[in-house]
């Protein structure tokens, strides 16, 4: 049975991974210029990822149309969801 810290580490942990998967695949699709972004599980894909890709696109612009904006946010996520999972970690383990 898991402390309610350690199942809250887990889900953040697990959440972020997928998250990072999912930002991955949007990047990657986007190299298939003929794709149908309006299909549903692309769509879904889009509206799940572009809100938080399109923060990191405002700061830095595509360059010579490679857009590095994907590379800035995956580090920004693992950045802040690290010391969150060190802080939970640490709390379980006082426990």
């Amino acid at each position: 049975m898991y402390s309610a810290p350690a199942l809250l580490a887990n889900s953040l942990s697990t959440f972020v991974q997928i998250y990072i998967l999912l930002l991955i695949i949007r990047v990657l699709l986007t190299w298939f210029p003929n794709l149908d972004w309006y299909s549903a599980p692309l769509l879904w894909l889009a509206q799940m990822s572009d809100p938080y890709l399109n923060l990191f696109r405002r700061l830095i612009p595509p360059l010579g149309g490679i857009d590095i904006s994907p590379m800035l946010a995956i580090f920004a996520l693992q950045l802040v969801a690290q010391p969150l999972l060190d802080v939970l970690a640490h709390s379980v383990g006082s426990f």
